[in-house]
């Protein structure tokens, strides 16, 4: 029977690392494996005679450390490991401060004073090495796993480079002329210190994508309450929530977070569970329903029964899923490392049959090496390397004068094929906010109403009690709080009841007031008569009782966002089919979703559930695009083709996502989807012109054809023009 396994992984760096070490793992007999880069972990299924060692040798094998992880019997679910891509930031830093006066003493003529080149060898020393360390390190560790990376392109330019201006310098020496140094022995510190700067600005970028994975689970981790109030030996103890255990009995007062999923032992209350269901309405619960925790109990207090602890928790698998669903997303190497891997070794062998052909044919072997070395160096990853970083930052930065924040090449390259975008409602295609949509009251019975449900922070509540200075003919301005209404007309609120199910009952100004659900009424045995068809759809209905009789209805609902129709008759012009998915009710959805012209509705979904919508989406061979807000959706935004998140959504969200949506606004999400397919076919232009340079310039090396000279002002000039057509996005409407 297979057994699964979880490793913790070191020495990773880049997609290609981790795409390495599933090959590894894969090929091993009954082996299946996905590994998580950011959090540095593999899921391995082993159906086969392998023992653990057999699996971590493997990846050992690689060139990377892994040590299997114990099974876990409680906590707080998926560990996380922190990558601090601190150590990156002083090479950058000491590099930059170096690589000026390198460039700067080089580039200007009139900077040659004697012995110039000594100086800027000495000030390129540490540049091409401690601040190049993370790509000779990384190529070194691809070699030892037989494969080759962008990093080995990078490390073999800077040390060819390195190596042939020292050579230089030393064969001036050896000829006699010491300290100064004749201008025909040209040194080319400046290009492997320009390198190293560039691509470790590229590195920091990568690196910070790298670790949104790891803040979607510490976002939603930090959802949990931090302590419970435990009842035990008849008191009230509070403990850490990693202390509770099966069977404990907790209290949860008004506006506390329940500490772990349990059962209501005594109490009614309503929980509001929107961060697990998206709905903006809060669930009524009484003695022997269900809990869930981290959601936040609105009103009465309860007394809960723990069920569920540590890992077992609906927190803690909801977190496990955003882990798997970014495991299960397929390793999409940076488009220029898939050119690198057959560009590389061919670079290598170009070089190798120069010197050949040099020393055969011709009999020099110094004009050989020299001609190798120029076909190294005008080969070397310049343009490349900046291909992706500077198109990235150029978008980046007209992204968020859009308010559109793209995280990386993956999420881009996903643009290119998405042909469904799966929309959450509440929060992203509507106000997330509770209005009055509508009431059959007179002014003076709705004030009954906005008084009564002035004691409540239910959001139905809050909505009846904002709409009431309206109503009332007052400014909207003039009845700000829910304690200014209730006392408006100078008369308190007494006999104050929550009704389990869905209700408030009150007496004001002597007259006893009820409102609530209509069956509630009924219950009651008031009389409640209306017509169904004169109920706004997908509205919440407000029934209303003063002194036992039935005084009408009021409506409640979540609108939809002003611009939502117009961005999904846009996302329809880019050739996109749309779902509404919802943990909404039906009607709600059915309602909004005919108002925006989306066709497709799912209804009635769990966070779980979301996940399934969209890999069963995926399954029928579509490529979907998540569009949510809410920590529900955290888990469905990881594991579609694209995630996009509304920026007034939970941190949870916007860290699983691939495209944050700052301004909340639907029309940013066709805007995203231009702009990630304009900066992807922008990279591609880079991509494409910066090897075609090299194509075109290497068999003019090999012939010996190219001087050193010209040969780094070709670099410099491919490096210029893959900046400026970067600098074409900023004119992206």
């Amino acid at each position: 029977m297979p057994r699964e396994l979880e490793l913790d992984i070191t020495g990773m760096t880049c997609a290609s690392c981790s795409a390495r070490i599933e090959k590894k793992l894969t090929r091993l007999d009954g082996v299946t494996a996905e590994v998580n880069l950011p959090l540095e972990t593999a899921h391995v299924v082993i159906d086969s005679e392998l023992s653990d060692d057999d699996i971590t040798a493997a990846v050992e094998k690689a060139g990377y450390g892994a040590t299997v992880r114990s099974p876990g019997t409680g906590g707080d679910g998926p560990q996380i490991v922190d990558y601090d891509p601190r150590h990156l930031r002083p090479r950058f830093i000491g590099s930059l401060i170096l690589a000026v006066p390198i460039v700067a003493i080089s580039m200007v003529m009139s900077w040659h004073f004697t012995g110039w080149q000594w100086i800027v060898a000495t000030l390129a020393l540490p540049v091409v090495t401690w601040g190049a360390w993370p790509f000779h390190s990384a190529a070194f560790k691809a070699a030892r796993g037989g494969s080759t990376t962008m990093d080995t392109l990078v490390s073999v330019g800077i040390i060819v480079a390195s190596l042939y201006s020292y050579f230089t310098l030393g064969r001036a020496v050896a000829d006699g002329f010491g300290w100064s140094v004749p201008a025909e022995y040209h040194v080319w510190f400046e290009a492997a210190a320009a390198i190293t700067v560039f691509l470790l600005i590229g590195k920091l970028t990568e690196d910070r994508a790298k670790n949104r994975a790891t803040a979607a689970l510490k976002a939603l981790l930090d959802l949990g309450a931090k302590s419970a109030t435990v009842l035990r030996d008849g008191g009230e103890v509070q403990v850490p929530t990693d202390e509770l255990v099966a069977g404990d009995v907790f209290l949860v007062r008004p506006g506390e977070k329940i500490a772990t999923d349990g059962e209501v032992l005594t109490g009614h209350s309503a929980i509001d569970e929107a961060m697990l269901t998206g709905e903006s309405v809060p669930v009524e619960v009484a003695p022997g329903d269900s809990v869930t925790g981290a959601t936040i109990n609105t009103s009465g207090v309860l007394e809960v029964r723990a069920t569920r602890v540590g890992a077992d928790t609906t927190l803690a698998a909801m977190a496990d899923l955003v882990s798997r669903a970014q495991n299960g997303k397929p390793a999409v190497q940076r488009l220029a490392d898939r050119i690198s891997a057959v560009f590389v070794p061919i670079v290598f062998g170009i070089a190798v049959v120069t010197l050949l052909t040099w020393a055969f044919v011709t009999g020099d072997w110094a004009a050989g090496l020299h001609a190798a070395l120029t076909v190294l160096i005008i080969a070397c990853p310049c343009a490349l390397g900046l291909a992706t970083p500077t198109a990235l930052a150029v978008s980046s930065g007209r992204g968020s004068q859009l308010g559109i924040l793209v995280s990386g090449p993956e999420a881009l390259e996903s643009t290119r094929s998405i042909d469904t975008v799966v929309l959450d409602k509440t929060g992203t295609l509507t106000t997330g906010v509770m209005r009055l949509t509508g009431t059959e009251l007179s002014p003076a019975d709705f004030d009954f109403l906005a008084r009564l449900e002035s004691r409540s922070e239910h959001p139905i509540a809050r909505a009846i009690v904002a709409a009431a200075p309206e109503i009332n003919g007052a400014d909207s301005t003039g009845a700000a709080s829910a304690n200014q209404v209730g006392t408006a007309a100078g008369s308190p609120v007494t006999d104050f009841e929550n009704i389990a199910g869905g209700g408030l009952r009150a007496t004001i100004d002597g007259a006893e007031v009820l409102a609530g659900r209509p069956d509630l009424l009924r219950e009651r045995g008031i009389t409640v008569d209306f017509e169904a068809d004169s109920v706004p759809r997908g509205a919440t209905i407000v029934a209303l009782a003063i002194d036992g009789q039935f005084r009408g209805l009021s409506f409640v609902s979540d609108e939809a966002k002003p611009t939502a129709a117009a961005a999904i008759a846009e996302l329809h012009s880019l050739g996109l089919s749309t779902v509404l998915l919802t943990g909404d009710n039906a009607r709600a959805a059915e309602v909004v979703a005919e108002a925006l012209g989306i066709t497709e509705v799912r209804a009635d979904v769990r966070p779980e559930g979301k996940v399934s919508v969209v890999s069963e989406l995926q399954g029928q061979g579509r490529a979907v695009a998540m569009v949510g807000d809410g920590v529900n959706d955290a888990a469905a935004l990881a594991g579609a083709d694209l995630g996009i998140a509304m920026g007034s959504g939970t941190d949870a969200a916007m860290a699983a996502s691939d495209v944050t949506m700052v301004k909340s606004d639907p029309l940013q999400i066709p805007q995203a989807i231009r702009l990630s397919r304009r900066t992807l076919g922008l990279i591609k232009g880079n991509l494409f012109w910066a090897f075609a340079y090299n194509t075109a310039a290497i068999p003019i090396a090999a012939f010996g054809l190219l001087d050193p000279m010209i040969a780094g002002a070709a670099m410099a000039f491919s490096s210029v023009f893959v900046i400026l057509n970067s600098l074409r996005l900023l004119r992206f409407k």
